[in-house]
């Protein structure tokens, strides 16, 4: 710059000289009179005019440089500003299939950082899997304000004068640099996604394909081939399973039994084939090799899920363990005990030996609950909310369901406790009369006279009324007893008689206490007379009615009373005594 205005200042002096001669050769005639003077006054003019563009030269030099220093001055602090703000300022980087390619740290126009890596990435992944592209076609386009790296008519990135300072270089230079990491990417891109990648690919899916099936084939024909060896040797090597004299699996059945599981083990094979070949072939391309791990991962990620459950649920398990046999031995021992009571080995003071089963029934119940609810909080997941919801459901759903059944239960445990009847019993409830030949918490059995097993819930035995022959004959004896209307024209003493008689005469009647008989009514037309007999036998009533009934009929014959209501004397009109013939002409029979 200081050379430029030397010289300038020498081409300005050297036209001034020829201008000064011009005008002198001009004015020939004053040569002589102003001579010196005029030249004196031009050149001291004109020394004059070159000091004072020397100085304003000299000053723009001065100036000029300053600038120049002040320039390079600040151009060093601000790139030593840059520097301290890089370390503190991530950037954001351009990734390509998990490979960061540069890294961005300005806008550009109107974009920030993230948006322009993720355009070009998006644009450098669609070039690259292009069956067929060529990298020469990349090339940077420079403009006043930016430097532009194009694929073509396609823009792929802009470098500015921003990025340039950011990275402590020129524009033309960084842009450079970041179009040949972008062709390299794109070369190993189209080396992944390429036309010939992809020929390559198909030729070993077909392969892989063809040779699955062939394996399949193959594992078919040698499992039907070892078929019959194997369902041969098997049923020489099995024996059958009894249960004391029952046979629970024969030969036959074990094999049946092991050739499913021989069928299910060739479908398990099989299995494992595809489970190795599909992600195999899934990898070949690398658009799907992501399935491959999708597909482990649903197969992978349940094992490892239940694997892990398992280790971690071990120290609860050893919990259970324990917890579930000391439960079982105290089971064993109240079981024990009350088979000890039942039987009448052991005596405790109040407490019968019929309680003793549903007693250990009741107390076992009570032991699993324990149990059990020691046990919940031990249990995988059993303070998830899915968990506790479901356990709700389920217990809304029993107690909905189960009223009765809860009814019949308590009634059954009350009537346990009460010892109103026992098994073999002949009791009387409502209109069933029968022997009681099933008691158990729900409901009663009772085998009626007739052959007939009725069943009534305990909650109708509880709120009936309920008779106990059997117990009342082992306590006080049960009066059998019948009634018979005799008119008032025979005298009580004879039916007294005929009818302590035929009581005296039925079998399975007490003789001590006596039979006796009572005046129940005096009706208008007929006296009503009762026989009342003791007996022990409870089981056997309807025979012992039976026979008393024959009795009194054979007494009363015998005797010439008539059986008959009094009403028939008034209408009877020549109707002759209905009494057998044998005891109406006594001296045919």
């Amino acid at each position: 710059m200081k050379k430029f205005f030397t010289i300038l200042l020498f081409f300005v002096g050297g036209l001034l000289v020829p201008l000064t001669a011009q005008e002198q050769n001009n004015n020939p005639s004053d040569s002589l009179t102003a001579g010196s003077d005029s030249m004196v006054q031009v050149l001291m003019a004109q020394v004059q005019e070159l000091q004072l563009q020397r100085i304003l030269l000299q000053e723009q030099l001065e100036i000029s440089g300053q600038n120049a220093r002040m320039d390079s001055l600040a151009k060093v602090q601000r790139q030593q500003r840059i520097d301290s703000l890089r370390k503190v300022t991530p950037g954001s980087p351009l990734i390509v299939e998990d490979d960061t390619l540069l890294i961005l740290y300005a806008r550009s126009g109107g974009m920030l950082p993230e948006a322009r890596v993720k355009a070009a990435a998006e644009i450098i992944q669609s070039l690259g899997r292009k069956l067929v592209f060529k990298t020469d076609t990349l090339y940077v386009f420079d403009s006043e304000y930016t430097s532009d790296i194009m694929a073509g008519n396609i823009v792929v990135m802009t470098v500015t004068d921003t990025d340039a300072l950011w990275q402590g270089k020129s524009r033309a230079q960084l842009a450079r640099e970041h179009m040949g990491v972008i062709r390299e990417k794109i070369d190993e891109l189209h080396e992944t996604y390429g036309l010939q990648k992809k020929m390559w690919g198909a030729v070993m899916a077909v392969l892989l394909i063809v040779v699955q099936l062939l394996l399949i084939k193959l594992t078919i024909w040698l499992f039907e081939r070892w078929r019959p060896r194997v369902k041969q040797r098997v049923t020489d090597w099995l024996k059958p399973i009894s249960m004391k004299d029952y046979e629970l699996l024969n030969t036959h059945r074990q094999t049946v039994v092991f050739m499913f599981f021989y069928k299910v083990l060739r479908i398990l094979c099989i299995l494992v084939q595809l489970f190795i070949t599909v992600p195999v072939l899934f990898s070949i391309f690398p658009e799907t090799k992501t399935f491959t791990f999708t597909i482990l991962g649903y197969i992978w990620e349940p094992v490892k899920d239940i694997l892990s459950s398992l280790v971690g649920f071990l120290p609860n398990l050893f919990k259970i363990i324990v917890i579930c046999l000391c439960f079982r031995y105290l089971v064993k021992l109240l079981k024990y005990l009350s088979t000890e009571i039942a039987s009448g080995r052991l005596e405790i003071n109040g407490f019968y030996p019929d309680w003793a089963t549903p007693t250990f029934y009741i107390l076992r119940v009570l032991c699993y609950a324990l149990m059990l609810v020691m046990i919940w909080p031990l249990l995988p997941s059993s303070n998830s909310a899915v968990f506790q919801g479901v356990s709700v459901f389920m217990g809304v759903i029993v107690s909905l369901g189960s009223t009765s059944i809860i009814g019949n239960v308590m009634a059954g445990l009350v009537m346990t406790y009460m010892r109103p009847f026992r098994i073999g019993d002949y009791i009387k409830v409502g209109d069933i009369v029968g022997e009681v030949i099933e008691k158990n918490i729900l409901v009663t059995r009772i085998r009626t006279r007739k052959n007939e097993i009725i069943t009534i819930q305990n909650s109708n035995m509880l709120s009936a009324q309920t008779s106990n022959y059997t117990e009342a004959a082992k306590e006080f004896s049960i009066i059998v007893h019948t009634k018979v209307t005799i008119g008032y024209d025979v005298p009580w003493q004879l039916i007294k008689e005929i009818m302590e008689g035929a009581a005296m005469d039925t079998s399975d009647i007490k003789k001590n206490p006596k039979p006796f008989m009572l005046i129940t009514a005096l009706d208008d037309f007929y006296v009503e007379y009762e026989i009342n007999a003791y007996t022990d036998h409870s089981a056997i009533l309807p025979r012992i009615y039976s026979e008393l009934h024959q009795n009194l009929l054979k007494r009363f014959f015998e005797a010439g009373v008539e059986i008959m209501s009094p009403h028939m004397y008034g209408i009877r009109e020549g109707v002759e005594t209905q009494m057998p013939a044998d005891y109406l002409n006594p001296a045919k029979s």
